[in-house]
């Protein structure tokens, strides 16, 4: 099967998840799971081919006249991504099933159908090879998460952090739309294949600057790079599910597959590399010192996703083969080893209710097989040998010390990482195996839905590490050969003797003993400091959202206040200047030259609208007024009538006796005598708003009349009416076929004023009598 069909597939799998969860009760989750199931082998089955060097294309034409086509590659980095994707998925699926057991079926069916759906999103985005279509599918990532995220829409902490999460991303998404749309001016195609093979050619030009900053800022809200770190441990209002989905495999680290990909693109360009080092290093710390500080079981966990998507990014700003070696490694173990601690969080959160850490205790007699696969995750975590995290471990700090950067950025990787196995410890030790004088009974143990997850990925995790060459030749190999663009001699293996990164290494697991004995003391010291967490959280987000709200409230005062003649005058007001600065600006006033012979039946139709206009001022009445106004808009259509249209003469007699009826039935609802509302100050400025108002328009319809007029419109519509729409009346052709979706806009426009014309002059119902 074509690999750009798995898109599909998933996407079938969002459309009838809901309807089959109402027939296959408790057993939705592991028939569903049997979609991203098919997907991953479908997968699989392109291993062989990538691995041979390989890159797998499909288009098909979407909007050919801009470009756009859906394209799709799968090399090796893409197929990483999308066996992660697949992979866990599936056991996300499952998971989930049992997870939502005691739920009612409509409520499992609604949460995998988005399950499938962000499936289907990020799929998509790893896929493509069309920019604009990868950012289609990006886009669909946030409002996926974003209801992932508020799933418990009855929660108040759910829908704020849903809410921040799409701000956050979406904000991002619109840097990254306007970055695509600055390469697809620059080389003429949004095709990445292509973009990357004209990435000299990108670099040189003028907007070389703009497109990495735009895309950078993409794939930092993305992955909670700083400064926008602080949107992922707030969604941990998600259930345990999509949390475990959105750290490990999937969308925080489409960020980081951005990065990677165009690494290769502005890899040549100067401080590239060195920004992604340098936010990637304050990321990890700040997440670092957030995940001893944290109290929640979800919550320590994911600051320590945001410490690896730091160490993800600062990988992929250092250079070399064994920087993409790293990078590729990291990922594959950081997704086996998080997603199985979040299932384990998730089930001894579920089994007891309690989401604190320091809470929970001595759950090991409960949940002993979970606490098994909760010290084999750990372990991984923790970077201790046979596991694979051991060896990613190893090739980060290889990375390191092969570039020519200074001593700062190894030691922030030391002492991150080392937090990283404190955590590993703490997660593990704390709440399954300390004694607890509490914890005596759970709510919900353990069944085969809540343990396939973990044990499968923890077992994935040694299984790797002890059995290092298959993963290293048809995965790490190919995907770090696919960011290169050149093949790499992977030797991933457990073992590499006496190192430097051995004593790194080490020296972490040391570090990080020390922190798992003095954890409380740590946590507690770090709780003190307020002013930290103000720094290091969202207090800043929330205060420019407070911000943004407070001046929408006070522009609303002051703009949207219901006081008709206030919003009249600052439009007329906008206009005339506009108006003025534009005739001011022009080089000559040539263009209030008049030019052409004075048509008299012309000019007394004009002369009698002007009476019109004036008697509206003048009279006293308010039905005379009305009468004045329409000799106005009737003289307009015979203005129409006397240059030859016919047809916008009717118009316009059509809308001026239907404004002549409202007008009329809303007067006639009005006092025969009322005294002026506005003193007579108020109505000397609106007069001379007026008249500079009617001064700017005359002199832009006489600049209008002598401008040399740009018939290209006008010939194409006139040679084409007849050939391209069969019809011979220019000038319908024009309102039904050419401006169709126009014409209807003013058809409803018509009929809505019609309706409430109707309303005005039905009047208001007689009220029933009372039947005795």
């Amino acid at each position: 099967m074509n690999f750009e069909w798995t898109i599909l597939i998933a996407l079938a799998g969002a459309i009838i998840a809901k309807p089959a969860s109402s027939l296959l009760g408790r057993y939705t989750g592991w028939v569903v799971s049997l979609i991203p199931l098919f997907i991953f082998a479908s997968l699989l089955m392109h291993v062989a081919p990538v691995a041979d060097g390989q890159a797998l294309i499909a288009q098909l034409a979407w909007v050919p006249s801009l470009g756009v086509e859906l394209a799709f590659r799968l090399d090796g980095f893409s197929l990483l991504f999308g066996l992660l994707i697949s992979g866990i998925g599936t056991l996300v699926v499952i998971y989930a099933g049992a997870y939502f057991a005691e739920k009612p079926s409509g409520e499992i069916g609604r949460f995998l159908s988005l399950i499938m759906l962000f499936m289907t999103a990020m799929l998509g985005t790893v896929l493509s090879d069309n920019l604009i279509v990868m950012f289609v599918f990006w886009e669909l990532t946030s409002l996926a998460s974003f209801l992932l995220i508020g799933f418990d829409g009855h929660k108040e902490a759910a829908r704020k952090s849903a809410l921040q999460s799409l701000i956050v991303t979406g904000g991002g998404g619109l840097a990254l739309f306007a970055g695509i749309l600055l390469i697809g001016m620059t080389l003429g195609t949004f095709s990445f294949t292509e973009v990357l093979a004209r990435s000299n050619e990108l670099v040189a030009s003028s907007w070389a600057i703009p497109i990495a900053i735009l895309i950078m800022i993409g794939a930092f809200t993305k992955s909670a790079q700083f400064p926008f770190h602080f949107w992922l441990p707030n969604a941990m209002a998600a259930p345990t599910p999509a949390s475990a989905y959105l750290h490990s495999a999937t969308m925080v680290k489409l960020g980081v597959f951005l990065l990677a990909r165009f690494d290769g693109v502005f890899a040549g360009m100067p401080g590239f590399g060195h920004t992604l080092v340098v936010f990637g290093s304050l990321t990890m710390i700040i997440a670092a010192l957030q995940a001893l500080r944290a109290e929640g079981f979800k919550a320590v966990l994911a600051q320590s996703t945001v410490a690896s998507l730091g160490i993800l990014v600062m990988l992929i700003g250092l250079t070399g083969e064994v920087a993409a070696v790293a990078t590729v490694g990291f990922i594959l173990s950081h997704a086996l080893y998080k997603a199985a601690l979040f299932f384990c969080a998730g089930t001894a959160i579920h089994a007891t209710g309690e989401t604190r850490l320091h809470k929970l205790a001595g759950l090991a007699r409960f949940l002993p097989v979970t606490a098994v696969a909760a010290v084999l995750a750990s372990l991984s975590m923790a970077g201790l040998p046979p596991f694979v995290g051991f060896i990613s471990k190893e090739y980060l700090f290889e990375a390191q010390l092969a570039n020519d950067w200074n001593i700062l950025p190894i030691a922030a990787a030391v002492l991150v990482n080392a937090v990283m196995v404190g955590v590993a410890g703490v997660v593990s030790i704390r709440p399954f195996y300390l004694k607890s004088e509490t914890t005596r009974e759970i709510h919900h143990g353990e069944t085969s839905g809540l343990l396939a997850g973990p044990l499968l990925l923890a077992a994935g995790g040694i299984l790797i590490g002890l059995v290092p060459a298959p993963a290293g030749q048809w995965i790490i190999g190919p995907a770090a050969s696919a960011l290169l663009g050149q093949p790499v001699d992977v030797s991933f293996k457990l073992w590499h003797g006496l190192t430097p990164m051995l004593v790194l290494s080490m020296l972490v697991v040391a570090i990080g003993a020390v922190i798992v004995i003095q954890w409380t003391r740590i946590h507690n010291a770090l709780r003190r400091y307020d002013k930290l967490y103000a720094f290091l959280g969202d207090r800043f987000y929330h205060k420019t959202l407070n911000g943004v709200l407070a001046t929408a409230r006070l522009s609303t005062r002051v703009l949207q206040n219901g006081d008709q003649h206030r919003y009249t005058t600052l439009v007329v007001l906008v206009v005339t200047l506009g108006l003025a600065i534009a005739f001011l600006a022009a080089p000559s006033a040539d263009f209030l030259a008049s030019e052409g012979s004075i048509r008299i039946s012309v000019a007394l139709v004009l002369m009698l609208t002007v009476v019109g206009a004036l008697a509206t001022i003048i009279v006293r009445s308010l039905i005379a007024g009305l009468v004045s106004v329409g000799i106005v808009g009737f003289g307009s259509a015979v203005i129409f009538m006397l240059n030859g249209a016919p047809d916008l003469a009717l118009t316009q007699m059509a809308v001026e006796t239907l404004i002549v009826i409202l007008m009329t039935a809303v007067l006639l609802k009005l006092p025969s005598r009322r005294r002026h509302s506005r003193t007579l100050s108020e109505r000397r400025r609106d007069g001379v708003i007026a008249v500079g108002f009617a001064g700017m328009m005359f002199i832009a319809l006489a600049s209008i009349g002598v401008t040399p007029i740009d018939l290209r419109l006008s010939d194409f519509f006139g040679e084409t009416s007849y050939l391209e729409a069969y019809g011979r009346n220019v000038v319908n052709v024009i309102l039904v076929d050419y401006r169709a979706i126009d014409t209807l806009g003013e058809i409803v426009v018509v009929a809505i004023a019609t309706i409430a014309a109707w309303g005005l002059l039905r009047g208001s119902l007689k009220p029933a009598r009372n039947k005795e």
